[in-house]
Formats: structure tokens, C-alpha cells, sequence
């Protein structure tokens, strides 16, 4: 890599100032005057039943209430790779929460009061909350249409069955490989649902105006996406694309459950019954909990088989995911598992099948991570597990059948290059793996534990970003781009890129949150792809940017083109030193010639990306014949976890993660994510987990009875470890990290546990009580 000025350094956050002064606008911050009007949901009591009547006459008469709408008004079927959910439920519910009907009111409080007046008339069914019972022949079914339902090709219902989608993804011969074993290992692990926990609730604004133009301000990871489903769902009603803007300011928060469309499809349905006033939709924190995605439940059933010499021979491993009343996105992640449930090992004999189960419990979607901290879970454990038995060092197994460049994957791609080997052992040295500790307390006992891990953005093949990018009077810059900033520094890392090319330092680069009239396409912010895809884009725009400045110069002025460079945001020539030209000289009003003629005029770039060598378009008995996946970011973690033996209270004293980035664009942004990513994969295995109740009612919807951490429960040292190996087709080689950070949390706790206790947890999380109750049962 060449020597860089801004990639690859340190920079001000350029959303800072405004985020920490309270400048930063958010959806809720947005005044749209008097005539805002407030909508209220009506939620299904029941998990599942049949709606045999709606009742909607005294919510109407209420003083102030506009409009009450129910699924009769919108019967239209919505979706992102899946269509199996209406706007309004139409003849039946499928779990505790969905939205029935919706009331529109001047004020808040006269909604929430007309919205208890509308009486529903339910017919009772039996609802169906565990993927391993829905999965029995015979089970009542909870979409008796699904093999009706639209589609994405890559996408394998089976009818007349509680499946939603079947990955199949199949290596080698797994029977020769399990005969070729000397150790076979077989066991079950589970994980429970989570919640996102954004601090920031979703909320919607939606504004249907009187030329028939439809504006929505959500807070969302996807506003080009949110456009085309509401333009393709509420095309009935004549909307079209053209018709349909989405707003996105700041966003507080994501963690994948405000990617796609949830919520926001009310609000721009509701919007066209009040034409004319905007109308608000806010959720509360309970909603916030259980009528939005959640990430699914996993029961696994693995098995693994290796030589004694330690090498892997063969993996089987079947996960049945509880995906809820609706798949439209959640089936994606179950998709992606399935192709890299393998983990980031080089196994010749693979067998996958991962399933996307309708159950009556809340939809399950993206989450962090995108099912891959589920899936390792189990995998990183099983492994321990095997080189225990097999009396190997875990680390030594791990290094020992780690993936490498170009080795085969399971669906038959080749391995993109990392730094795995190398993030393997920087963070073995960080804990000093191999050497016993014992505690400073008589009571206390200390574990280790260690674990690999690999993600590769889950995201279609056509997948795509694009940026604008135009200069000002003064040469400073503005970049449009539709990512979002979530948190992670994205703006930053943009205005970074284009920095590097246009010698114009980062902080006189305004980076714009996305306006879909006005901002250029991007997919999603999701799958940890933005800094790659949309970064390719960003950097294409700057190079357009920079060539047509060059081409103002050598017009006005004569020098060749490749004797041209940028410097100190000014326009240099190799063959003349004396030669410089500030760009805020002729950037906007050109250069002027003897002649008074000008040459040049506004300077502005335009770049694109799109993945081009992908496809998901294969044999869908092994998942062989495409190329699904990008690439795959690695790495490797470990922890020093101090455990009362009494009481089974935790305490992390120590924990490293390495993880190859390819090139960090940021490098302290990097270190965020990890540390970041690191505290909230411990939540999820030592204090989080959503618990229903027998009638499928989440029983703890609020931060009181859903444990977080706090400052208090941040381990004693989080040693971030950045490995780089360039990812060839990344911007300066860079390559996502986002989620990635949290997926070997879970894994790497369970194993310290074990090494500390001789106790094996098989199931998240794993509590204090748990840990407690375990050594007990164990004597």
C-alpha cells in the first residue's frame, strides 16, 4: 500500500460536533407544525387466530379521530425476498402483537383512547412456538398458502410444511468422511431470541400531499429499499416510484432491526387515507421489543468428525430456526448461515441444512452478525470440545484446519486471502494462552477460552451502491451516498476516501445523510458491505472528480494529463515544479484565459459499484454451481474469564480480538467496532434473552426485565488487534468489520467456563445461575 495521508489515520469524527452539541436531527426532532396528526396501533392479543370481525364504529365517533383503517382498507402483501405478510392482518393473526387495525387522531392521546374502543371478534387456534414441533408431519400449518407466496429465486419453501426456506449446501461424501474419523462428536445447542435495543425507538413520519406525492421520514438502515417497497406495495392506489421519497436524518441506533421494512409500510399506507397532513407513528419501548424484528431462536444439532492427527474430516450440521409469523427478511439470514455454517475451517466432507421454521412467536429478521454469532456458538464450542478428546492444544487444532487462500469452500468457491493464521496467533499471545492463572481469591477460579470466526455480507447478487460527489466556491466538498450512519462512523470513512484522492482534508468534506430524491442508490446499510461497496463508489466518484480537474487544466493551461497530480488541495505538475493551482480557484467558475474566455465549470463525480462476478443462482440440493458471497472477513478471539464457584458471577479480566480488515480506513473506528461488538456478544451470552409465556406474550419487554450491560460490566482490559491483509477488490483494500466483533463472544465464554469448571453450558445464555446450577449437578 502506498503511503496514504488520510486513509489508514486517525480522523475527527465528522459527525461529532453535532451529535455531542445535540445539533444532530433524528426523526422524532423533526416539527411538522399543528397539523401532525398521531396513529395508534391495535394489536393482536392472541399468537394465532382467526379474525371474524372488526368493529370499528365507536372508535370513529370519538371527538378528533380522523380515520380508523383496518386490513380491508390495504390488502396488500409486502416483502423483501419474501411477500407473506400484509400491511393489516386480513383473516387471521399469527402472533401476540400484530397489527389489526390503525387509528388516526389529531392527538396522541385521543388515538390511544379510540384505539381501545375498537372491538375485534378472534376465533382461537392453536399457535405453534417451537421450530422442532412445527417441523412434525401433521403440524398445524402457520401459512397455509406459503407455496403461493412471491419470491426471490434462491429461495426453497416446501409445501404444505411450516418450512419457509431450506438451505442445502453439500461438500465431499459425509459418510466416507464421519468412516475416515477417529473421534466423532454429536451434540445439541440452543440460543434464545434477542432483542436489538437500539435507544432509539422506530418512528415514522408520512406525508401523502395533495399532488399525490408520498414522503416518508423513518428511521431507517434502507431508505431506497423502504422507496421500492412502498412503491411496489402501494401501487394499487397509483403510486410509482417516481411518486415515492424517503427521508433518512440520523439514525439512533440499528444492529439490523431497522434494516428492511417493518413499521414504516403503517405509516405509508395511513398516510394515504389523511391526504394532505402528516401522520406520525411512534413505537413504545414494548413495542420496540416485540413488533419489530428480533433475532431468531436456533436449536442445532451438530456433528463433527476428526483424524488423531487432528484433522477435520467431516461436519453435519442441521439448524432448525425459529423464524416466527413472518420470513420476508428473516429467511435471508437462515439463507446465509447455510452457506457458511462450515465456519472458517477447511473441512473436505460437508453436509448443511439450515431451515427457516414459521412459528406463532413475533418475525424474526437481521440482527448483528446475521445469524453467524448463533451458528458459532455451537461450531467454536463443538471444536474445543474436539481437541480436548483428542488431547490438542484448541488453539493448535484451530491453526492447524484453519481456512487459507484459495482452499475450496463448502458451496465451491474459492477462499479470498486473509489473515487468519496471523489474527490466530496475536490473539492466543494477548491472553497468554498456555499459561494457567490462578485467582488472587479462594473462591474464584479463572478459565480461557478461544474461538475463530468469519462473516461474509449477506446480500444479493446485484447488490449495489453509488455516490455523487461536487465541489464548492471554496473547494470544499460535498458527497451524497444512501448508506447510513448508524453509529459506526460511515460518514467518516467516505469522506475519508474521497479526502485521499482529492488531497481536500476530511474536515472540509460534508458527507449527507440520504434523501432518496436527492442521494444516489444504495441497497441497504447492512452485512458489514458499506465500507467496501459503497466505499468503491465513493472512491470511483473521486477519481471522476479528480480526472475532469485534470482535464480543465491540461485544456487551459496545456500540461499533459499524466503529468498531473493533486497535493495540499491544490492541482500540481511533475513537469513544471513552479506550477500549482488551488482548487477553489476554478473549481466552480472555471479558469479564465487570455482571451476572457473561460475553461472548465462546476466540478462534480459520479461512482458506482456493483459486485459483478456473484450470482446465488445454484443447484439447490448442494448450493454449488453460483457464487454467493463476496468475500469473508476473519479473526480470531480470546478471553480470561474469573468465575465464582458459589455463586457462578462472572467477571471478564481479559479479552483480545484480532481481526483481518483487509486495510482499516480508520483505524480508530476499527477499534470501536471490536471493542463495541466485543461488549455487546457478552450481553447476549451472560445476561440477555427474550422469554415468552405459554400463550406466546413476551413477558419481558422493558430494560428492566431485559438485562443489558452497563459501564459496570465492561471487562477489566478489551485488547482490539487489527490485522490487515488487503482485500483486492476493496477501496485501498479495505474489507467490513462491522458485525463481525461480536460473532465469537458467545463461544469463547462457553469454553472458558469449561476450562475453568469442567462444566460444558450448551445452551445461551449462560447466567451466573446457570453456571451455578451446573457445578452443583456436577458435585
Amino acid at each position: 500500500m502506498e503511503e496514504l495521508k488520510y486513509v489508514g489515520k486517525p480522523a475527527t469524527r465528522i459527525d461529532g460536533l453535532e451529535k455531542v452539541t445535540g445539533a444532530a436531527t433524528f426523526v422524532d426532532d423533526i416539527d411538522f407544525g399543528p397539523d401532525l396528526l398521531h396513529a395508534v396501533i391495535v394489536e393482536s392479543p392472541h399468537a394465532h387466530a382467526l379474525i371474524k370481525g372488526i368493529d370499528t364504529a365507536e372508535a370513529e365517533a370519538v371527538p378528533g379521530v380522523l380515520k380508523v383503517v383496518t386490513g380491508k382498507d390495504f390488502p396488500y402483501k409486502f416483502g423483501l425476498y419474501m411477500k407473506d405478510r400484509y400491511i393489516l392482518a386480513q383473516d387471521r393473526v399469527r402472533f401476540v402483537g400484530e397489527q389489526v387495525a390503525g387509528v388516526i387522531a389529531r392527538d396522541l392521546k385521543t388515538a390511544m383512547r379510540a384505539a381501545k374502543l375498537v372491538k375485534v371478534t378472534y376465533e382461537k387456534l392453536p399457535p405453534i412456538f417451537d421450530p422442532a414441533e412445527a417441523i412434525k408431519d401433521g403440524a398445524d400449518l402457520v401459512h397455509p398458502g406459503l407455496s403461493d407466496y412471491d419470491r426471490v429465486p434462491w429461495f426453497f419453501p416446501r409445501k404444505d410444511t411450516n418450512i419457509a426456506h431450506l438451505r442445502k449446501t453439500r461438500k465431499g461424501d459425509v459418510e466416507t468422511g464421519f468412516a475416515e474419523a477417529d473421534v466423532i462428536l454429536e451434540d445439541t445447542y440452543t440460543v434464545p431470541r434477542y432483542a436489538h435495543c437500539a435507544i432509539e425507538p422506530h418512528v415514522a413520519v408520512g406525508l401523502y400531499d395533495l399532488s399525490g406525492r408520498l414522503t416518508l421520514w423513518s428511521a431507517s438502515q434502507s431508505p431506497h429499499t423502504q422507496r421500492d417497497v412502498f412503491a411496489s406495495t402501494l401501487a394499487p392506489l397509483g403510486l410509482t416510484h417516481k411518486d415515492v421519497r424517503v427521508v433518512t436524518p440520523y439514525v439512533g441506533g440499528g444492529f439490523g432491526g431497522k434494516a428492511g421494512v417493518t413499521m414504516e409500510i403503517l405509516v405509508a399506507a395511513f398516510a394515504t387515507a389523511v391526504k394532505g397532513h402528516p401522520v406520525k407513528l411512534r413505537w413504545t419501548r414494548e413495542q420496540e421489543f416485540y413488533n419489530t424484528y428480533q433475532r431468531q431462536g436456533l436449536l442445532a444439532k451438530l456433528k463433527m468428525g476428526a483424524k488423531r492427527d487432528g484433522t477435520l474430516t467431516a461436519i453435519e450440521y442441521t439448524m432448525y430456526w425459529d423464524a416466527g409469523a413472518y420470513v420476508e427478511y428473516g429467511a435471508n439470514v437462515v439463507n446465509a448461515v447455510g452457506l457458511s455454517a462450515t465456519g472458517a475451517y477447511r473441512i473436505p466432507n460437508v453436509k448443511i441444512d439450515s431451515l427457516c421454521v414459521y412459528t406463532n412467536l413475533p418475525p424474526g429478521g437481521p440482527y448483528r452478525g446475521f445469524g453467524y454469532s448463533e451458528f458459532h456458538f455451537g461450531l467454536e464450542s463443538h471444536i474445543t470440545r474436539i481437541a480436548n478428546e483428542l488431547g490438542i492444544d484448541a488453539v493448535e487444532f484451530r491453526r492447524k484446519n484453519a481456512i487459507l487462500e484459495g482452499d475450496t469452500l463448502a458451496y465451491g468457491a474459492k477462499m479470498n486471502p486473509s489473515g487468519l493464521l496471523e489474527a490466530i496467533d496475536k490473539a492466543a499471545d494477548a491472553i497468554e494462552w498456555g499459561r494457567n492463572e490462578e485467582s488472587t481469591d479462594p473462591n474464584k477460579v479463572i478459565g480461557k477460552g478461544f474461538s475463530l470466526m468469519w462473516k461474509a455480507p449477506a446480500m444479493p447478487p446485484n447488490a449495489s451502491s453509488s455516490a455523487f460527489l461536487k465541489f464548492s466556491e471554496d473547494g470544499s466538498v460535498n458527497v451524497l451516498v444512501s448508506g447510513m450512519e448508524i453509529g459506526q462512523g460511515y460518514l467518516t470513512v467516505m469522506a475519508q476516501i474521497a479526502a485521499e484522492i482529492l488531497t481536500v482534508p476530511p474536515e472540509r468534506i460534508r458527507v449527507e445523510t440520504p434523501d432518496t430524491d436527492r442521494n444516489p442508490y444504495e441497497w441497504q446499510t447492512v452485512g458489514s458491505h458499506i465500507t467496501w461497496s459503497c466505499g468503491n463508489a465513493v472512491k470511483d466518484a473521486a477519481v471522476e472528480a479528480r480526472d475532469r480537474i485534470f482535464d480543465v487544466v491540461n485544456r487551459a493551461h496545456g500540461f499533459d494529463v499524466d503529468s498531473l497530480y493533486l497535493e495540499d488541495e491544490k492541482v500540481k505538475c511533475r513537469t513544471e515544479p513552479e506550477f500549482e493551482l488551488p482548487l477553489r480557484d476554478f473549481v466552480i467558475s472555471g479558469i479564465q484565459m487570455e482571451d476572457g474566455t473561460s475553461r472548465g465549470g462546476p466540478i462534480m463525480g459520479s461512482g458506482m459499484f456493483m459486485p459483478e462476478f456473484t450470482s446465488a443462482l445454484s443447484d439447490p440440493e448442494t448450493s454449488h454451481g453460483g457464487h454467493p458471497n463476496v468475500h469473508y472477513t476473519v479473526g480470531a478471539a480470546g478471553v480470561v474469564l474469573e468465575i465464582d464457584r458459589q455463586t457462578g458471577k462472572m467477571e471478564i479480566l481479559k479479552t483480545a480480538l484480532a481481526v483481518d480488515v483487509g486495510h482499516a480506513i480508520n483505524p480508530d473506528l476499527v477499534k470501536g467496532q471490536i471493542t463495541g461488538g466485543l461488549l455487546q456478544g457478552f450481553a447476549t451470552v451472560l445476561y440477555e434473552e427474550m422469554r415468552f409465556d405459554d400463550e406466546g406474550r413476551l413477558l419481558n419487554p422493558n430494560f428492566t426485565d431485559y438485562k443489558i450491560p452497563t459501564a459496570k460490566d465492561v471487562p477489566r482490559e478489551m485488547i482490539p488487534i487489527i490485522i490487515e491483509v488487503p482485500q483486492p477488490d476493496g477501496p485501498f483494500g479495505a474489507r467490513g468489520v462491522g458485525e463481525h466483533t461480536m460473532i465469537p463472544a458467545a463461544p469463547m465464554i462457553a469454553n472458558a467456563v469449561a476450562d475453568a469448571l469442567g462444566v460444558r453450558l450448551k445452551s445461551m445464555p449462560i447466567t451466573a445461575e446457570r453456571v451455578a446450577l451446573a457445578v452443583a449437578k456436577k458435585g
